[in-house]
């Protein structure tokens, strides 16, 4: 008995060590933004997300006279006295920019606005409705920016946002944030231009990632966070877990028959 005694309490201080081993962490490898000397000049103007094709735009125009936008905009005036607010957002006209970077609109015909700031597009799309309205307005929105968030945070998932303003850290928030096991150092960031996919590493323990062309993310960004290396030992540990516990025991039951 004393023996098996002996050999439980090895067990048990032997998973207890693996435990705290797999565990272990540092603070350099897991606090976000740690303070150096880097000079922070990050302009979010510099990288704010162009429109691209196959984005899907709500555009609405409007005038001191709303009779005058009521060709440019034939859903959004429709008849709603009884509709609820949401559903009369959802109604506003929407428009898939194509292949080749063009938007169809009612009487101004085809229009080119990939490449484009949101901003951007708004003025062009000013100056050509200045021909057939005195001082119009143009409100543009993105109806499909989505990012993506996978790997080592609490809720990964795709997200459709309200605004193309939207930072790695604010998707992040978004997924719950990182779980413990995540790898803050080395976050994968996967961009399609044009077509043409990238992928991009970003260190969010460095303030330095602040000043990155990718801090800030376009429609369609995938964000993913890799395990760490203990992560990725207890998987192994985990899937043997079950054979290692039931060796042990056959060890230990072997020995007591032995030593009566």
């Amino acid at each position: 008995m004393r023996l098996i005694s002996r050999y439980g309490l090895i067990l048990a201080l032997f998973t207890i060590a693996i435990l705290m081993f797999s565990s272990c962490g540092s603070r350099k490898n897991m606090v976000y933004l740690q303070a150096d000397s880097t000079q922070l000049n990050n302009i979010y103007e510099r990288n704010i997300p162009k429109i691209q094709p196959n984005d899907i735009l709500t555009i609405v125009v409007t005038a001191a006279d709303p009779k005058v936008t009521m060709p440019f905009n034939p859903i959004s005036m429709m008849p709603n006295g009884n509709l609820t607010q949401q559903t009369d957002l959802a109604l506003r006209p929407t428009y898939t920019v194509d292949n080749n970077g063009d938007v169809l609109l009612p009487i101004l015909g085809k229009v080119h606005i990939a490449g484009l700031t949101r901003t951007e597009a708004i003025e062009k799309l000013r100056e050509e409705l200045e021909r057939y309205i005195k001082e119009p307005g143009v409100n543009i929105n993105f109806n499909n920016f989505r990012v993506s968030v996978l790997g080592e945070v609490a809720r990964p998932g795709s997200f459709v946002l309200p605004t193309e303003r939207v930072t790695v850290l604010e998707a992040l928030g978004m997924a719950g944030d990182m779980t413990i096991r995540g790898v803050r150092e080395n976050v994968m960031l996967i961009r399609e231009v044009d077509g043409k996919k990238s992928v991009h590493r970003l260190d969010l323990t460095k303030q330095d990632v602040l000043n990155s062309p990718y801090y800030y993310l376009s429609q369609n960004d995938v964000v993913y966070v890799e395990p760490n290396k203990a992560q990725i030992n207890n998987s192994k540990l985990g899937s043997n877990t079950n054979v290692i516990i039931s060796i042990a025991g056959l060890l230990i039951t072997v020995i007591s028959v032995l030593t009566r």
